[in-house]
């Protein structure tokens, strides 16, 4: 079934401390996603959920999960499966916010890179719903630190980004071990052939919920296309921020080299900017992660690692500092900006021949009108004519 608009959510027969976590963050009207997939999941049906990413799909499961939670059950009764230790760690701070004003409704995050003795110390204090990353979820699974054969609800969030990951045997064998499972939810941007085969061996009768990503849902971005020199894309930059009074800025690198050499240039030239890329220790990609949610930093410089790990509702303007190899990646990036119903602007800076055919590829596949642009000297993006 196809979802264009939201609904309000005192329609959809919540408890009152759900609905009063949901009015502390302002909400009113769910998203299309969230419309689509809240009844089946307290009905306890299975759901396979197409939805452009920025479209609140962790709140989508989120609240029928915590309403299913019996405070006075100690064991495992919902598990949530992410691909990046990031998105791991976002989902389980919205579900925090969701459960809120239920007392009694624990949870833990599991992911590598963090010790597993701070983990195992909170999997003692018998967490209800277990947020975690495969690889890490497994580990704990053959220390025997963690039972989740007790889970009635289990979720695969960006199930396609987890399986390209080369997931799929973990997640199967989980998915074995989970047999008293009342529903499974399958969450995706796309709906590729792996997803599917989990979802034929593994569901009965799915809601299937599609969002398409109409003018209603599609996030309202400005897409510009930015020819620099290759050492002139901080100034590019720097010049963009100013001129368009950008105060949160995301710039995506391809490589570890390129984040560090761009986050050193925008540092020379006064700008509050830090990086992370796999080779920063967890606890530090953490806080600059931090830092950047609570508006301490204006840009946060990143490889792909962080492309889907990072929910900040107003990031005004994302550039790509390298065109991206994967048309998805392109998707993902500039998703970061455009989010809850905001404009946003998305800027590719494009530094040679080879980045040139691939911002062309990816406006043709992709179907984006990425706008070939100039700056003018008070650094606003003008479209070439």
């Amino acid at each position: 079934m196809e979802f264009t608009q939201g609904v309000r959510f005192d329609s959809l027969g919540l408890s009152p401390e759900i609905m009063h976590a949901i009015e502390k963050r302002g909400l009113e009207i769910s998203t299309p996603v969230q419309a689509g997939c809240i009844p089946p999941f307290l009905e306890w049906k299975d759901v396979t959920a197409k939805a452009p990413t920025g479209t609140g799909k962790t709140f989508a499961y989120g609240i029928p999960i915590v309403e299913h939670i019996d405070p006075e059950d100690e064991s495992v009764q919902a598990v949530i499966l992410a691909p990046t230790r990031e998105l791991a760690i976002q989902i389980t701070g919205e579900l925090r916010d969701v459960a809120a004003f239920r007392p009694g409704v624990r949870m833990v995050c599991l992911y590598g890179g963090q010790p597993i003795g701070k983990q195992i110390d909170t999997l003692k204090k018998r967490p209800q719903i277990v947020v975690a990353t495969p690889g890490r979820l497994s580990d704990h699974m053959k220390r025997r630190t963690v039972r989740i054969d007790t889970a009635k609800t289990v979720v695969l969030d960006e199930a396609d980004r987890m399986l390209d990951m080369g997931f799929i045997h973990d997640v199967t064998r989980l998915l074995d071990k989970m047999n008293k499972r009342k529903n499974l939810g399958l969450f995706s941007a796309t709906i590729s052939r792996e997803v599917m085969d989990i979802a034929w061996v593994y569901q009965r009768d799915a809601a299937e919920i599609t969002v398409r990503a109409d003018e209603e849902n599609k996030p309202d971005i400005l897409q510009y296309r930015l020819e620099v020199t290759q050492d002139g894309k901080p100034d590019a930059i720097v010049k963009i921020l100013e001129g368009g009074g950008y105060d949160r800025a995301i710039a995506f690198c391809n490589t570890k080299g390129s984040t560090e050499r761009i986050t050193k240039f925008l540092q020379i030239r006064g700008i509050d900017a830090e990086c992370i890329h796999g080779d920063i220790p967890q606890k530090r990609r953490e806080q600059v992660m931090d830092k950047f949610r609570k508006g301490e930093l204006r840009v946060f410089v990143a490889t792909d690692v962080a492309a889907r790990g990072i929910d900040v509702d107003d990031v005004d303007v994302v550039f790509n500092c390298d065109v991206p190899d994967e048309n998805q990646d392109y998707i993902h990036r500039i998703g970061r900006t455009g989010r809850a119903r905001r404009h946003g602007v998305a800027v590719s800076l494009i530094g040679d021949y080879p980045a040139k055919m691939r911002i062309d590829n990816i406006a043709k596949c992709t179907a984006n009108n990425i706008i070939p642009a100039q700056l003018d000297e008070n650094g606003q993006l003008t479209e070439i004519e």
